[in-house]
């Protein structure tokens, strides 16, 4: 019997575009695998009653943001009783908690830099210059700032304030970023790093235009760092990962200084599955196809189910 795979896309989140293209992505992948049948469904803020009648044995979901991949709809998805690929939600809430995260990195001995958080109503700098302030439940850099000059920092202030959200506020890091993907191991019991990213943007910021929108940016898959850096950011996703139980994939985020130590950024737990998405390129470095990657994560959902 063919299983059914419900892949969920949109949602309420400002990444809404990108959940798009994602679950495109997904869906068309595990179509041309032959071993799923495949419903490709855009949502808004669905209840449990609206997911219960979406037809389909696992669910997918493709989904970037606080609803989409903090909680909210792990939650549902948990209530619902099938399995579902990514976090469950408590994994899932501590994750897009960038200030949670960094707290989990650090209690293990990952090298974190200093932070401070800026309620909507603050009005004093609390880090000297330069900073970067950024959302703390949001992903692909929405809202970022880099601030070098005190006009900058006004800006970022006045757009921080206008959110109504508190944001994170960090020392600015000049160096190369780095990403490592996290899938399922092919026996689907444990997790596993894939090789590790290097993203040059062209103009030096990896915001959301960088990774979604233009095709300048340039990515170093799997060489040119040293073998001590490698060891060690693969060695430090796979403990955050295990310690705040993630499962089946994520995507960890670190800037390179220029004296090579690494500065754990956060961790997604949804990261994207677009043609400028990082994970399906670094499985295809170790030679996992895209429809291959689905076709496992998808696995992995059915077996941690079986485990339960």
């Amino acid at each position: 019997m063919t299983t059914t795979v419900l892949v969920l896309a949109g949602g309420p989140d400002p990444e809404h575009e990108v959940s798009l293209q994602s679950a495109k992505g997904i869906a068309d992948a595990l179509a041309s695998t032959d071993e799923f049948r495949v419903h490709h469904r855009v949502i808004g803020a669905l209840s449990q009653r609206d997911l219960a009648q979406l037809e389909g044995d696992v669910i997918f979901p493709a989904l970037h943001g606080r609803w989409g991949e903090g909680g909210p709809l792990q939650q549902l998805m948990e209530r619902d009783g099938r399995p579902f690929v990514g976090c469950g939600p408590r994994a899932a809430r501590i994750a897009i908690d960038k200030v949670m995260s960094k707290t989990v990195a650090q209690s293990l001995g990952v090298r974190t830099s200093a932070t401070a958080i800026l309620d909507p109503g603050d009005t004093v700098m609390p880090l000297e210059l330069p900073f970067v302030v950024k959302p703390i439940f949001e992903g692909s850099t929405i809202g970022l700032h880099i601030c070098r000059t005190a006009a900058e920092w006004a800006h970022a202030h006045e757009q921080s304030a206008a959110s109504r959200r508190p944001c994170l506020i960090e020392p600015f890091v000049k160096g190369r970023e780095l990403t490592v993907g996290v899938i399922a191991t092919e026996s689907l019991d444990a997790l596993e790093a894939l090789p590790v990213i290097q993203i040059i943007p062209a103009d030096g910021l990896y915001d959301y235009d960088a990774k979604y929108v233009r095709n300048d940016t340039q990515y170093v898959v799997g060489e040119g760092l040293p073998a001590s850096v490698v060891e060690e950011v693969s060695r430090w996703t796979l403990a955050i990962a295990k310690r705040m139980s993630v499962r089946h994939l994520c995507r960890a985020d670190y800037l390179l200084d220029d004296d090579n130590r690494a500065w754990f950024l956060e961790i997604n737990t949804m990261p994207g599955f677009t043609s400028h998405s990082l994970v399906p390129m670094a499985a295809r470095a170790a030679g996992v196809e895209m429809g291959a990657l689905c076709a496992r994560l998808v696995r992995a959902a059915l077996h941690e189910m079986s485990r339960a």
